[in-house]
């Protein structure tokens, strides 16, 4: 017995055209296919679907080769003119399998050779429909990504961020390296992503790699690839990610913790457009374009040799600085609004003055991914209802004192000693994050949105020693 709720389903969604000059055989797969749940039509000849597809859109059209008026390939035309969506079975006798076979170079989905047997039409039929489906489906995923990082979800009317908007327009169309800069959580892979999907390299991949998560003996393999048995492990030829992003985008974030050996090996494929797998003997050609970011001065960090200069220059063509939060404080209220609506559905609920105030006072130093974070606590907090001052995080809460005075520290009328200030500062935050973390320094980095790397480093400077945490 058929699934009724499968048949429901499939006669809603798929309309069948039967085109024969044989009034039996257009009867007998118009009977067939109505049984499985299709909605089936059928015409005598290629004149009379040209009419139809005038009228109605069909997902598939069965049609015979040899008509009066117009024949098979005629309809083919027109469906491949003027109903690309639709696909095409066309059916043919045995003297005919020739003509078949250059329908199907025209664009037919398949043909079918007279006499056939029920299960192989039904087999057709569906490997067909499921074929339509699949591309509808690629098509709506394409147009959610390009709706998703398309410059409308980069939310903010200040100026800055008009300015942000025009510049991403300008480079999107071009083939340019791009080098975005901005604090932690000021939104670089979303500017990176609108980049991609807003240029002619849409429909390939859009890689992203963090160049400081990955340690560095591995970082090679990663971006490049390796060949199997170029070192210990290594079982399997595997692909890089520039092999992966070939012809599409490569986002690398954290540039400025790329390791001294791994920028010359970016240099040379920026230079050549080719690349050597670990442990290989040939050169591959690759068409990538990249988009890197930092959180760091990499200009300074050129200065003091930490960053090649070359490799400085290759990625900075166009350069798209992103402010902090707090220097386009306008945009708070629509960030607001956009995360509601994005975590309860209701992008209209209720946010008292007093609550409002305290965001806007707040100086977010982990700018709107900090923001989000908020705002889905209130969400959860507060149960869908109207934001309320105890659903803050307590750092809010505490953003605004009874003098509405928001600075960190008073100047001493002696003055003080700067570094060793910011030092003790340092440290004690460091000491703070270590603690919350139970002394993992992997989770400690992430608390305080800096890298593996750098928070040992940081530690080592200060001679911290972490015991009782693991960092993986």
């Amino acid at each position: 017995m058929k699934n009724s709720g499968k048949d429901n389903l499939r006669e809603k969604r798929h309309r069948i055209l039967i085109v024969d000059d044989e009034e039996s055989m257009r009867d007998f797969l118009c009977i067939l296919l109505q049984r499985d749940g299709y909605q089936v039509e059928a015409v005598g000849d290629g004149q009379q679907a040209v009419m139809r597809l005038k009228e109605q859109a069909y997902d598939l059209i069965i049609s015979d080769i040899k008509m009066p008026r117009l024949d098979g390939f005629g309809v083919l035309d027109y469906v491949k003119e003027r109903c690309p969506a639709t696909a095409m079975i066309m059916i043919t006798a045995f003297s005919t399998t020739e003509q078949a076979v250059d329908a199907m170079k025209k664009g037919a989905y398949d043909y079918i050779t007279k006499p056939f047997k029920n299960e192989e039409i039904r087999l057709v039929v569906e490997n067909a429909l499921e074929r339509i489906e699949l591309r509808r489906e690629n098509l709506q995923l394409k147009k959610e990504l390009g709706q998703r990082f398309s410059f409308a979800n980069i939310i903010g009317k200040s100026k800055v961020m008009q300015e942000v908007y025009n510049l991403i327009e300008k480079v999107a169309a071009s083939r340019v390296n791009v080098l975005v800069t901005g604090e932690s959580g000021t939104g670089k892979e979303l500017v990176a992503r609108a980049i991609h999907y807003n240029s002619d390299r849409r429909d390939r991949s859009f890689v992203a790699i963090n160049c400081g998560a990955i340690p560095e003996n591995l970082l090679e393999s990663e971006l490049f690839g390796h060949e199997k048995g170029a070192f210990t492990g290594a079982v399997h030829q595997k692909d890089g990610l520039f092999e992966v992003a070939d012809g599409g985008t490569l986002f690398l974030d954290e540039i400025a913790e790329l390791p001294p050996m791994m920028q010359v090996k970016l240099l040379r494929v920026i230079q050549e457009r080719e690349f050597r797998r670990v442990g290989g003997t040939r050169d591959l050609k690759v068409d990538v374009r990249l988009v890197a970011a930092t959180n760091k001065d990499l200009a300074q960090a050129v200065a003091v040799e930490q960053f090649r200069e070359d490799l400085y220059y290759r990625l900075n063509v166009i350069q798209i600085a992103l402010p902090p939060l707090r220097d386009r404080r306008e945009d708070i209220p629509l960030l607001i609004r956009h995360f509601l609506g994005k975590l309860s559905g209701n992008p209209d609920l209720p946010v008292p003055d007093a609550v409002m105030r305290r965001l806007l006072d707040y100086h977010w130093p982990g700018n709107i991914r900090e923001l989000e974070n908020s705002m889905e606590r209130c969400v959860v907090l507060g149960r869908g209802e109207a934001l309320s001052e105890d659903s803050l995080p307590p750092q809010i809460r505490g953003s605004v004192d009874a003098g509405g005075d928001r600075s960190l520290a008073a100047l001493p009328e002696d003055g003080l000693d700067l570094d060793a200030y910011l030092g003790a500062i340092e440290k004690d935050i460091l000491l703070k994050a270590l603690d919350r973390t139970g002394g993992v320094r992997k989770r400690a980095a992430e608390l305080l949105g800096i890298t593996f790397r750098s928070i040992r480093y940081r530690l080592a400077k200060f001679g911290i020693e972490v015991d009782g945490g693991e960092d993986d």
